[in-house]
């Protein structure tokens, strides 16, 4: 495993299943994990019958794995079963062997246990590769480097430590052992699991990881944080990135609903850019700057360009810059950060953005706009509606805040509770209740409020019928969705990043893709 690969578990709970999954698997992976523990229970023995068939049948490395449940695995299998597994395993490839047949190129998954990882190292050390693993579901243990020691002393050809990530900055400590075990020129594979970790199942192979993994689909993630095989390959192309790749993200939390990754990742292929764009879950923001981002003290060797901002940094990452344009500045929000000669620099450019669904629908010249929300988003618009000479109000549940944020913007300041739309030209929900997740079922207005409003705006963008929008349609209101704004303010992020123009119509295209597959 000295050359990165991606790896696709296949999970399946039947042995009659492995067949049609492994040729699935088999165009996106490099390598395929058989997850003997995802069977069900009386298929274990049967499956590894089947171990046969499958490695005539391709010619690609496999991986042979029976997790414990307490380290992930999905079925229990005691001690006893486990170690006649082994011993089942290691006749089948034995006789392979003597029968000519290669099995050199295949591995097995022993997880670590100081008793006994060395001997079952030694057992198949002859026969076929060794990985030995170790998976930390609660977050990263203190002692990593000593744990990395124990691991390698076991004799196995691999050492694998899986552990959790709960900002991006954890995953600095994955990124510091992949370069440790590349000085010691031992073969590794060191990664991040849940959201925060995505970051180093994607730079983890141009770091000297041996392997990264990705889900053969939804239904066969083996690990928090995993994503697909497919995006890994053709998405995130982990194959072309070298330590040069330039590299961007999505700076917020949440942001695994984001449709960014398509979007710029798609365009920098249609360029032909060198670069990545990655998602990156950040809740301690002046932590993440810190180490991560400011040229003066980051812990990481990356060649980082620029950083989209979304909630709820967007204001929270002003004193952080070392320059902030004038117009950002007055809205109070920053969404576009880019790097340059080693400064930090802030843009805005949801403000522009904000009313690209809306030409050619509606002259907002003198138009009565009502903004639900005080947040970043809501002040980008207020400042560019300011600029059409719309007169706007400002509904909010904090008072305090709506009076406050309104005063900037020329607004007039109004509860939300009991609001009603009546006479307005335009309702824009500039909150994040409907996202994708855990506010999808939510709205900040039902169809009786939004009764005798000509048009209702969503900024939320996925999903693209947000219940906001379904309430409107009830209501009578023209819907408009927030995926051009996205598509807008990405486009100039683009080209502030690459000094390059967008490809609109292939964003656009990603986009919509991307909406359509979730939406299933």
């Amino acid at each position: 495993m000295s050359a990165a690969r991606i790896c696709v578990p296949v999970c399946v709970g039947r042995s009659d299943e492995l067949p049609g999954a492994v040729a699935r698997a088999a165009p996106f992976a490099d390598v395929v994990e058989l997850r003997f523990d995802c069977l069900e229970a009386g298929q274990l023995w049967p499956a590894l019958e089947s171990i046969n068939e499958l490695l005539d049948s391709h010619s690609i490395p496999f991986i042979f794995t029976l997790r414990h449940a307490a380290h992930g695995g999905r079925m229990k299998h005691d001690a006893a079963e486990r170690a006649q597994f082994q011993a089942r395993l290691h006749k089948l490839l034995a006789a392979r062997a003597k029968a000519g047949k290669s099995v050199a190129e295949h591995y097995v998954d022993l997880e670590f246990d100081e008793d006994s990882a060395a001997e079952a190292a030694n057992t198949f050390g002859d026969l076929c590769g060794v990985v030995c693993s170790h998976h930390d579901f609660d977050g990263i243990p203190d002692d990593l480097g000593e744990l990395y020691g124990r691991m390698a002393a076991t004799g196995a050809g691999v050492v694998k430590i899986a552990v959790t990530a709960n900002d991006a900055t954890d995953c600095l400590a994955v990124f510091r052992l992949l370069e440790r075990a590349r000085r010691d020129g031992r073969a590794a594979v060191v990664l991040a699991m849940g959201e925060a970790g995505i970051l180093t199942r994607i730079l983890g192979p141009s770091r000297g990881t041996a392997l990264t993994y990705g889900a053969l689909d939804d239904t066969q993630r083996t690990a928090p944080g995993q994503i697909s095989a497919e995006e890994l390959r053709r998405l995130y192309r982990v194959h072309s990135i070298t330590r040069e790749t330039l590299v961007c993200g999505l700076v917020g939390s949440p942001v695994a609903h984001s449709l960014s990754p398509h979007i710029h990742n798609t365009a920098f292929a249609a360029r032909g850019i060198d670069a990545v764009y990655i998602p990156l879950e950040v809740s301690d923001l002046r932590d993440f700057v810190r180490r991560m981002v400011a040229t003066r003290s980051r812990e990481l060797d990356w060649n980082l360009r620029g950083l989209s901002i979304t909630a709820p940094h967007k204001s929270a990452i002003i004193e952080h810059l070392d320059w902030t344009e004038p117009k950002a500045r007055e809205i109070g929000a920053v969404n576009t950060l880019v790097i340059v000669g080693g400064e930090l620099r802030g843009y805005n450019t949801d403000a522009a953005a904000s009313l690209a669904p809306l030409r050619g629908e509606l002259d907002l010249s003198a138009a009565r706009v009502a903004v639900i929300g005080a947040g970043g988003a809501a002040r980008a618009l207020l400042w560019e509606l300011r600029e059409t000479g719309a007169r706007t109000t400002l509904f909010a549940r904090d008072a305090a805040r709506a009076a406050n944020t309104a005063r900037q913007f020329d607004a007039a300041p109004a509860p939300l509770e009991g609001a009603r739309f009546d006479g307005f030209d335009l309702v824009v929900n500039a909150t994040p209740l409907g996202t994708r997740g855990r506010m999808e079922g939510e709205t900040p207005a039902a169809a009786h409020q939004l009764r005798g409003a000509r048009f209702a705006y969503d900024l939320v963008y996925n999903p693209r019928e947000t219940r906001f929008l379904r309430e409107a349609r009830a209501a009578g209101c023209r819907p408009l969705g927030g995926l051009p704004m996205l598509l807008a303010q990405a486009a100039a992020q683009f080209k502030l990043w690459t000094t390059q123009d967008a490809p609109l119509d292939v964003m656009r295209e990603a986009a919509e893709r991307k909406i359509k597959e979730v939406r299933g």
